[in-house]
């Protein structure tokens, strides 16, 4: 099921259990995880995108691992708020993924996540090499916090 908002996004869900949010490049996913409380997102890691069957399975052996119950995917709309192609990409993986799993599946507008994520790492002082292996997975934390965030204002798991 993709919900089309955090308030149908939060009725899916069951009252405590984490969530993993998504940042999704071209050539990486960045994946993050919440606590089952929902109230801190963690960057986990970062899968090397090859086919969607292969991507998919990774992410569905991660969930079934940590018992995830929701999945929040990266919306990357453009600036002005409209969608371009990335959005459309975004939306075809939702749908594909849709027929794998049973867990709700909802977008978040990812805007600047990636900058966020940047600034934070440069602030810690980590190196460049280290930016580049790790900035998907640190931005997909910001997506899930900012869901997070969200569910908590309306009362989701509380």
């Amino acid at each position: 099921m993709i919900a089309a908002t955090a308030e149908e996004f939060a009725t899916a869900l069951p009252r405590h259990g984490a969530l993993i949010g998504l940042d999704l490049g071209d050539k990486t996913i960045g994946l993050a995880v919440s606590d089952t409380m929902r109230s801190i997102a963690s960057p986990l890691e970062t899968i090397r995108r090859k086919k969607f069957g292969q991507d998919a399975a990774r992410l569905l052996e991660v969930t079934g691992a940590r018992d995830i119950c929701g999945i929040v995917l990266g919306l990357p709309m453009n600036m002005d708020g409209s969608e371009g192609a990335r959005c459309q990409s975004t939306r075809a993986f939702a749908r594909n993924l849709e027929r794998l799993t049973d867990l709700p599946i909802t977008f978040w507008d990812e805007r600047l996540s990636t900058v966020a994520a940047e600034r934070a790492l440069l602030e810690d002082d980590t190196s460049r090499r280290r930016r580049g292996e790790v900035i998907d997975h640190v931005a997909a934390g910001f997506i899930l916090q900012g869901a997070l965030d969200r569910l908590r204002v309306i009362g989701c798991g509380q």
